[in-house]
């Protein structure tokens, strides 16, 4: 007849300190999905009210969008609508694999949530240091790079909590 291990008092805590450390790291993926939405909502809404080009962008080399010719300030704003949808679906992708996939120690929702920030995330700010145009950096890339930090923490924390305490 064997005997069933039951884990010791040790284990125990250490499990719960992993399960801790993963419900708050999801939590902080999650919430900064959440952020990446709202950075993407007011990037759309900015566009159709705004008295600038987006978000800490006021004008072009001294040009506002009013003063543009109206076939281009067309242009930009299409391509405003479009760069919102891109943040909102990521910010939607990241929160949904966060909440319910990393939450389940899913390592692949994790991986993907990873992936899909970074990607969106390396593509897109780099080119904000070219010196393409002025825009006040705190307005404009703040939010996002303040989101950012939380979903770092948050991807450190889920991966030491998905591992479980017997490994």
């Amino acid at each position: 007849m064997g005997a069933t291990k039951r884990p010791t008092a040790g284990e125990q805590v250490e499990q719960l300190e992993l399960d801790t450390k993963l419900r708050n790291g999801s939590l902080l993926m999650a919430l900064a999905g959440v952020a990446f939405v709202g950075y993407g909502i007011v990037f759309l809404v900015l566009n159709f009210v705004g008295g600038g080009f987006e978000l800490g962008v006021s004008h072009l080399d001294g040009l506002t969008p009013a003063e543009l010719n109206p076939t281009v300030a067309y242009y930009i704003s299409h391509l405003h609508v479009a760069t919102a949808a891109f943040i909102v679906s990521t910010g939607i992708a990241v929160t949904a694999l966060s909440w319910y996939g990393v939450r389940q120690r899913l390592r692949w929702a994790w991986a993907t949530a990873v992936v899909v920030a970074v990607v969106g995330l390396a593509i897109a700010l780099p080119m904000h240091y070219t010196g393409g145009f002025a825009h006040d950096w705190v307005t404009h890339l703040g939010p996002i790079y303040l989101a950012t930090v939380v979903f770092v923490v948050g991807v450190v924390l889920a991966h030491q909590g998905m591992r479980s305490a017997s490994e």
